[in-house]
């Protein structure tokens, strides 16, 4: 049952050859870990975590706010700050920080969450 202030959180570190890989992939270039990489952890919590399974992505908004050193511990949380069960929505503060607290990214993601029968709060 999903409820107010559930959240759900992952840690990942990203290395030099985590970073090669997404340049050949997408040409960019740089040397902390790119904004998508951060975001695909937000991607992975609402799609696996929180509200898990069938979640639909319908918003994201983002603002990131300092870069992530690579190979460092970045922890990404979703946490439900509102429940319309009423049109199977849920919103979510979604927030990247690394170990000294630094705030990496934060925003709002909205899902839709009708595949999840019965998790609604009343």
């Amino acid at each position: 049952m999903l409820s107010l202030g559930q959240f759900a959180e992952v840690t990942r570190s990203y290395s030099a050859a985590d970073l090669q890989a997404y340049q050949r992939l997408s040409g960019a270039v740089g040397d902390s870990v790119p904004e998508p990489l951060i975001a695909g952890l937000f991607s992975y919590l609402l799609g696996v975590k929180l509200p898990g399974s069938g979640t639909n992505y319908l918003k994201q908004e983002l603002a990131f706010k300092a870069p992530a050193p690579l190979a460092t511990p970045l922890t990404a949380r979703v946490e439900i700050t509102r429940l319309r069960a009423d049109k199977h929505l849920v919103d979510l503060w979604a927030s990247c920080t690394a170990p000294d607290g630094t705030v990496i990214c934060e925003g709002r993601s909205l899902v839709k969450a009708k595949d999840v029968q019965g998790a609604f709060a009343a």
